[in-house]
């Protein structure tokens, strides 16, 4: 399988690892100034982008797979929202290959239920797997705006996510169902305490599809993880506050991956 990865920069290594329906060149502009302290991997996930998506690809154990023969040994790994959870199941499957984790809006269940407060309720994701039979491109751009709500800067944040959707191609209608599935169906909480490497779990105040509370649990969970709350931002804090997650990241590698602090 191809998979696009764009290597900009250097210094140690940093992979990053976006969310569902976007692709590596959604991160913004503030990895022109992360590209000063680590050489960043930027990947497109299968079926993303300018990435190919394979067959028989089915879940999250089979997409983190796909992933990493890309993912260089003693790297740190950046994942947000479904990157996030990649990363986290990368960790599980590959406990020695990472020196540290970011994780920005990742939940370890992204749907709540009986015994989990801190998810989307599953009728929002229904609405959404439906919405993809119809209009695809339409039920992407309700996706995005639902990361943005409750942000004080949504419209400039919600822009930003629009520009770049389409700048490496539109993504596989099949990648967009099964990431919808893997949402529905991963829950990592059990393993969370197995993954003893040093991370650091940023969450938006008022993000509406992964609550900072299922954040704050997920950094209890982890052994080694510190929590932080980038307050008034939504689901794309590193792009509606890019200032205060450049510091936060970089203040973070420069502790466990040799990475020099902004």
């Amino acid at each position: 399988m191809r998979l696009h990865v764009e290597i900009r920069g250097e210094g140690p290594d940093l992979v990053l690892l976006h969310g569902w329906a976007l692709h590596g060149g959604t991160w913004g502009p503030w990895l022109d100034e992360l590209e000063q302290q680590a050489r960043l991997h930027v990947i497109d996930l299968p079926g993303h982008g300018r990435s190919e998506w394979p067959a028989g690809l089915l879940d999250l154990a089979g997409l983190a797979r796909a992933v990493s023969p890309h993912v260089p040994d003693d790297a740190a790994w950046l994942g947000w929202s479904l990157g996030g959870l990649v990363a986290l199941e990368l960790a599980r499957q590959h406990p020695a290959r990472a020196r540290a984790l970011v994780l920005v809006a990742t939940t370890p269940k992204f749907l709540a239920g009986p015994d989990w407060e801190h998810g989307l309720q599953p009728e929002i994701l229904d609405t959404f797997t439906q919405g993809l039979a119809g209009d695809y491109r339409a039920t992407v751009q309700n996706f995005l705006a639902l990361q943005t709500r409750g942000d004080e800067r949504a419209r400039e944040t919600l822009r930003l996510l629009r520009s770049q959707l389409a700048a490496h191609g539109e993504p596989d209608p099949r990648a967009l169902r099964t990431g919808l599935e893997i949402l529905r169906n991963a829950d990592l909480r059990d393993v969370l305490p197995r993954i003893a490497v040093p991370a650091l779990v940023l969450a938006g105040e008022h993000d509406r599809l992964t609550p900072a509370s299922a954040g704050r649990e997920l950094a209890m969970a982890l052994p080694v993880a510190r929590f932080k709350l980038i307050e008034r931002s939504g689901h794309a804090p590193f792009l509606s506050h890019p200032g205060e997650v450049l510091a936060e990241v970089t203040g973070f590698l420069a502790r466990h991956a040799g990475v020099a602090a902004a």
